[in-house]
């Protein structure tokens, strides 16, 4: 028969091998970790082909599906607009933000003078890096409401390492009249108002810029020069994978 001396310690290893059993040495297990998600990186160069017409700072739009800056013959978006007529690209980013095909969003450090250059970088998770396109816009600013860019340059295919070039020429947003007035145009040649919300371009839709006429060329009160007039095409991008 046994004591009760004897059963003390059968019973205190018992409560030991009961403790470890719920886990009294989970300390030493490893923590689960969670794998970084791999991410595709991109650098686009914007490229000011023009006399002197500065750009204003560029909206760059990177996303799947089929994002539109703006569409020939339709009228422009409210923010298209305001960046057309007056540079700022508030406005388009904030519209830009809510569509649910858009990944990220890039806004320009500033205005990009003639023959001058900028580089924007951005990344993307790789699983999106298969259907991925980027879109872009900026105003020619010495102008009434001409602006630059692309609609869904698809760079889904590019491996690291690759570019794609392309050229864009100007549009006419269609929302002011390009009356080259005193007032009217934001840009450094005159210092104007740019956007105004009356719309008093007749056409109201968006097509390929007929160009500066100036008060060298006939239009009596222009306030810009044959210095502001441009060719196309005003603005060349480039795309590269760098990761």
């Amino acid at each position: 028969m046994y004591s009760k001396k004897a059963m003390k310690p059968l019973a205190a290893l018992a409560l030991a091998g009961l403790v470890s059993a719920c886990g009294g040495s989970g300390s030493d297990d490893p923590i689960p970790s969670v794998p970084p998600v791999s991410q595709a990186e991109f650098e686009v160069s914007v490229v000011n082909l023009t006399n002197n017409q500065p750009l204003s700072p560029v909206a760059l739009v990177a996303h799947s599906g089929d994002f539109r800056v703006f569409t020939i013959g339709s009228p422009a978006s409210q923010g298209l607009e305001v960046l057309a007529e007056g540079g700022s690209n508030e406005d388009f980013v904030e519209a830009a933000r809510t569509d649910a095909s858009v990944i990220t969003i890039v806004s320009g450090a500033g205005p990009i003078g003639p023959g001058g250059s900028e580089v924007l970088s951005f990344s993307v998770p790789e699983s999106d890096a298969a259907s991925l396109s980027v879109s872009l816009a900026t105003m020619l600013v010495n102008t009434n409401d001409a602006f630059t860019g692309t609609n869904s340059l698809d760079i889904s295919s590019l491996a690291v390492g690759a570019s794609q070039t392309m050229r864009g020429i100007a549009y006419d947003a269609g929302t002011e009249a390009d009356s080259e007035a005193a007032g009217t145009i934001p840009g450094p040649a005159v210092g104007g108002e740019g956007f105004n919300a009356e719309r008093d371009d007749n056409a109201d839709q968006v097509t390929m810029h007929p160009g500066v006429i100036s008060n060298q060329d006939g239009l009596a009160n222009s306030v810009l020069t044959s210095q502001e007039r441009f060719d196309n095409p005003v603005v060349q991008i480039s795309v590269t994978r760098t990761l």
